[in-house]
Parts: structure tokens; C-alpha cells; sequence
């Protein structure tokens, strides 16, 4: 035992760098040969040996083995295993064969990961791969690094470059041709096109995923490895998707679609079960699709448990935010205090760039409401303005739906001249807003909004067909919620 550092760096520098680099040969040796079965956990420690012994190809490997083990237990440590692979290869000598597509590997499963570790990649990281990339031809790299973006430019809030980066992402994973690289890489560029209502390309890619893993992927059909997510979180989340869009389209079978997606999504780890109860749940309560009845609050903080005993905080971020949606909707103002103090870290994580800054406006929102349940409604409506105009800068079409339906009942409720006057303009923003024709999530909130106006215009045959119209379309579309809201209009 050294016990100053001093002491020890003397004995480790004092010896011959052969003889030292013969040790940690040695060393790397016995922790393989002392316990084969946990070679895959004690991976980076003899990569970090093999590295110390001069042997860097050995070492790289054994790095990358590390991540393999670590992805889906620690990404922190799967991390700074990627970075060191990296390093290595960047140090390999330029006429070493594998160099290039060495440094291409590290550097794609750094990208393809960055979201899970707040990292911002959008400037050297991936600009290093796409180089590495078009110079070695290696589309199929490339297209994981820029998946890996799409996410990274959602997590920042830049939903608008994020949607039109997966255009991009579609169509070279497209020209691949891989339908396993197709499968496992969906669920990057469909977000941003959910979220920013284009549903039509959400459903195509959702299907094409489905279709997939019922077809080609279910009869063995085997492809690239490189992505480590599990054919069944591709299929969850396409359900999820797929789902989400037939809501916003007036499907009849979005029900089925995210009941399946959640019950694929509980065997597929912590934070890929946050992400499908997120998308399943969370979307479609705040949307008047769903009810947070029992059972969905069962499932919901079934995840927060499973997030809470693992090491990662996106899982945890996500199954909280989820939680806080939907505690949101209850009645009881002791669950609706919950939800405050459950969205409040996670909130904070937005604002320290720990969390996806897109769904910042949305808590706001959130907590906004309740606020002006509770009295404030002159301190809520600032929050709700600033909210909407971020959202609608941002190109979020589905959150601007929700908070707009907000902001317009807190002012008619408020119901001054310029309040009524502005809860018109918003209404009309709203209905203006680009979008895939159809959507009929857009639809039935306006028809809400529209009688409302008209009631307090004072237009009671408006009021009373609007009214009709909205307890029609709910009814036609089963969206529990608005079946709720609209039976409560007098």
C-alpha cells in the first residue's frame, strides 16, 4: 500500500518501461485469467493495462468490449470507455490499416449516445465523424452519428433543425438498405416529426418499423450491430408512434397500439420503459386522449420505481415528467400538489441542459395551470405567453396545441376586452399554424376553444353548435378526456 501518491509515482517511474510494460501485460492476463465469466465487467481495467503496456490495438478492443457490458448499466462509464477508445485510435500511426475505421467506430457510438450523457455534439464530435465518414465512404456510420443528433438537437430544444436533420437521417438510412439498421434507427428521426406535426411521415416511418419487425427481422433476417438498441424497443417505440399519429389523425387504432407498446416496453430496461410510458401516456393525457385513471398511474409509477433503482437519470427524468403529467389531470388537489414537487427537478434538469429542454415549456405550462387554479392567474399568464412563443419558435405544433387551449381559458375566464381579444389571436395563430392536413388533434381542441369564444362574445347559438359539435367529434374519436371536458360544458 502507497501511502502518499508521491511514493507510489516514484516506484512506478523508477522502473525500466520494458520490465513496466511487461507487468501490466501480465497484470491484464491474470484479471482475464482470474475470472473469464466477469471478463466483460472487468473489461476496461484491462484495456487500461494493455494500454499502459504499450499495446494499443489490445487495449482499444478490450475498451470497446467494456462498453458493451456497461451501455445499458452505467453510461457513464460506457462513456468514458467510448472516449478512450477514441483516444487510442486517434494515437494508432497513420499507416496502420484499421486506423480509420477504428476512429470511425468510437467516434459513431459517441454520437449515437450523447443524448443519454448531455453532451452537445453538434459541432466537432460529429462534424469529425461525418469527415471520417465521407472519406472512407462509410454511409452506414454516418447515419448512426446523425441519428444520434437528431436526438442530441431535441434534448437542446432545437425541435425545428431536429426535424429537418431526420428528413436527412430518412432518407440515407433509406439508401442503405438495411432493414435491421432501419429498425434500430427509427426511433431518432420519428420524434421530431411528432412533435412538430408531421404526422403523415411519423406513420409512414412508424409502419415501416412495424412492418419490418413482423416481416424481414422476425423471419432472422440479420443486419448491422453497431446500434445497441433492442429490436424490441424499435418496436415499442414505433407502437408508441404509430399510435400517437393515428390519435392525431383520428384513427380508431391508437388504443390498441399504445397498450401493445407499453406492455412490449417493460422488458426492455429503464430507460427505453421511461421513453414508451412518456410517449404512450404522457402525450396523450396532456392531449385529452387519454384519462390518468388508476390503472395508467399504476404503469406510470411502475416506471419510476424500475428508474429509480437504476443509474441512469433520463429514465428517471422521463418516468417523473410522466408522473407530473399525469397527477396534472387528477382531481384530488393533493396529487395535483405531487405533481408540482414531482416536475420541479425535472425542470430544473431541463435549465441545466441535463434533460431535454423541448419539454421546459410544457412544465411550465403545467405548473402555470395550477397556479391560476389555485389563484394566480395574473402570475400564470405571463408563464403561458412566453410559453407559447417558445413552443411555436421551436416548431412544436403538438405542445402549442395544449398550451394555447390553456392560455385562451385563462383569459376568457379572466374576461377583460383585451383578454377576449387575445385569447381570439391566439386561437387564430393556432389554427394558422403549418401542419400535416387532417389533424384532427388540432381539430377538436379548436372546436373547444371556438365555443368558449363564442360564449363569451355572447354568441349562445355559436356557443351551443360549437359545443355540440365538440361532444360529437370526442364521442366519434374516443379521446377520454375531451368525452370528459365536453360533457362538463353547460
Amino acid at each position: 500500500m502507497f501511502h502518499h501518491p508521491l511514493i507510489r509515482t516514484v516506484a512506478y517511474e523508477s522502473q525500466l518501461k520494458s520490465d513496466r510494460a511487461e507487468l501490466h501485460r501480465r497484470v491484464a492476463a491474470a484479471i482475464e485469467a482470474r475470472e473469464p465469466e466477469s471478463a466483460d465487467r472487468n473489461a476496461a481495467l484491462v484495456a487500461e493495462h494493455l494500454e499502459a503496456a504499450g499495446e494499443l490495438r489490445g487495449a482499444y478492443a478490450w475498451h470497446m468490449r467494456a462498453t458493451a457490458w456497461s451501455a445499458q448499466r452505467d453510461i457513464t462509464a460506457a462513456w468514458i470507455s467510448w472516449e478512450n477508445a477514441r483516444r487510442i485510435a486517434d494515437a494508432l500511426p497513420d499507416d496502420d490499416a484499421d486506423r480509420v475505421a477504428m476512429r470511425i467506430a468510437a467516434r459513431t457510438l459517441l454520437c449515437v449516445n450523447a443524448f443519454r450523457v448531455h453532451v452537445d455534439i453538434s459541432g466537432g464530435l460529429f462534424e469529425e465523424l461525418r469527415q471520417l465518414c465521407g472519406a472512407a465512404g462509410d454511409k452506414r456510420s454516418l447515419a448512426i452519428g446523425m441519428a444520434g443528433l437528431v436526438e442530441v438537437h431535441m434534448m437542446y430544444g432545437r425541435m425545428g433543425e431536429a426535424s429537418r436533420l431526420a428528413s436527412e437521417t430518412m432518407a440515407l438510412i433509406e439508401s442503405i438498405g438495411d432493414p435491421t439498421l432501419t429498425a434500430r434507427l427509427s426511433m431518432f428521426p420519428i420524434a421530431p416529426k411528432l412533435h412538430t406535426g408531421q404526422i403523415a411521415e411519423t406513420l409512414r416511418w412508424s409502419q415501416t418499423v412495424i412492418d419490418l419487425a413482423d416481416g424481414e427481422l422476425a423471419n432472422g433476417a440479420k443486419g448491422n450491430r453497431t446500434v445497441d438498441w433492442p429490436l424490441t424497443m424499435a418496436q415499442a417505440h414505433a407502437l408508441a408512434t404509430r399510435g400517437i399519429a393515428r390519435c392525431a389523425l383520428g384513427d380508431r387504432g391508437w388504443r390498441t397500439d399504445l397498450d401493445q407498446a407499453v406492455v412490449k416496453a417493460r422488458s426492455i430496461g429503464p430507460l427505453n420503459y421511461a421513453m414508451i410510458i412518456s410517449l404512450s401516456y404522457g402525450l396523450a393525457i396532456g392531449s385529452g386522449v387519454l384519462v390518468a385513471d388508476d390503472a395508467v398511474l399504476r404503469d406510470i409509477e411502475e416506471a419510476l420505481r424500475i428508474a429509480e433503482r437504476s443509474s441512469d437519470d433520463l429514465a428517471l427524468a422521463f418516468s417523473r415528467f410522466t408522473l407530473g403529467v399525469a397527477l396534472m389531470h387528477r382531481d384530488s388537489p393533493a396529487e395535483r400538489e405531487r405533481a408540482l414537487e414531482v416536475l420541479g427537478p425535472v425542470r430544473d434538469m431541463c435549465l441545466q441542459g441535463r434533460f431535454s429542454a423541448h419539454l421546459f415549456p410544457v412544465i411550465e405550462t403545467w405548473a402555470a395551470r395550477e397556479h391560476a387554479r389555485r389563484g394566480d392567474r395574473d402570475g400564470a399568464i405571463p408563464l403561458l405567453r412566453e410559453a407559447i412563443d417558445d413552443l411555436f419558435d421551436a416548431e412544436q405544433l403538438w405542445s402549442c396545441i395544449v398550451t394555447t387551449a390553456i392560455l385562451v381559458e385563462m383569459l376568457l375566464d379572466r374576461g377583460t376586452e383585451g383578454d377576449v381579444a387575445e385569447a381570439e389571436a391566439a386561437i387564430e395563430r393556432l389554427a394558422a399554424a403549418p401542419a400535416d392536413e387532417g389533424l384532427v388533434i388540432r381539430d377538436i381542441w379548436l372546436l373547444q376553444l371556438r365555443a368558449l369564444l363564442a360564449r363569451a362574445h355572447g354568441d349562445e347559438t355559436g356557443y351551443r353548435d360549437y359545443r355540440d359539435r365538440y361532444r360529437g367529434m370526442a364521442r366519434s374519436l374516443g379521446f377520454e378526456g375531451h368525452i370528459a371536458w365536453a360533457e362538463a360544458m353547460p
